[in-house]
């Protein structure tokens, strides 16, 4: 197989994606590959609310692959079978992924370009196939979840000094896609010091922040390299 197109998004390293597609109003782009950028080939796309991706976890090519994982969900200690899991590593580093498009531009300098919301993929990822979306054949509300369950989950309360709020480089709808990440919890399930410090990129920039019970404590927003600022003050 090739990649027909990549994914274009505001995550450049793994830390801080979404753990599942629709959990957040992420804005990205797919863009197609030269030689798949005949926009006859989306025609009747306009009609679909959402697109199944089929992709690469191309940052996990060369890792090792057992027959049982340890999902983050299970606290990152207990052993299932990797088929009962959307773990990146697998034999085949294939992912799926749900998102809805909000625009299809037939042309632009890079071909025809899908707009998306809701990828849990990082910048650059390869996509090998896009297939719609069917509600009446892909939906199954009373499928069961196994293990896959948010019991103990809970969402965490973004908290901004005004400094950090006032000082901002996002626009309006990159600060609520940056809060909505972080609504979600981004640190592996079973972190839980209150004085450690996470650092993530988002949309070019580097977010550091803390997490104290259920609230997140965003400590400063700074381009890549940038000196470390002092912690920022609870409000």
């Amino acid at each position: 197989m090739q990649p027909i197109a990549h994914y274009h998004g505001p995550f450049s390293s793994k830390f801080g994606i979404p753990r599942q597609s629709g959990m957040t109003s992420v804005a990205g782009h797919i863009i197609f590959t030269p030689e798949f950028r005949n926009p006859v080939a989306l025609r009747g796309l306009e009609g679909f609310t959402y697109i199944w991706l089929i992709w690469e976890f191309s940052e996990n090519t060369s890792a090792p692959k057992r027959p049982t994982v340890r999902p983050p969900i299970l606290g990152g200690n207990e052993r299932v079978g990797v088929w009962a899991t959307r773990s990146s590593f697998r034999p085949n580093n294939l992912g799926l992924s749900s998102v809805r498009i909000i625009g299809i531009d037939l042309k632009t300098e890079n071909g025809p370009v899908i707009n998306v919301v809701g990828a849990d993929l990082m910048d650059g990822t390869p996509i090998f196939d896009i297939k719609p979306y069917i509600p009446f054949a892909d939906c199954h509300p009373d499928a069961l979840s196994g293990f896959a369950k948010p019991s103990g989950w809970h969402p965490l309360n973004v908290v901004f000094s005004l400094e950090v709020f006032g000082a901002s480089p996002y626009t309006q709808e990159e600060l609520q896609a940056l809060v909505e990440v972080l609504t979600i919890d981004p640190r592996p399930q079973y972190h839980k010091d209150p004085q450690r410090i996470y650092v993530f990129t988002f949309a070019g920039y580097e977010v550091r922040f803390r997490v104290e019970e259920y609230s997140l404590y965003i400590l400063s927003i700074t381009k890549p390299g940038s000196p470390t600022p002092g912690t920022a003050s609870k409000v």
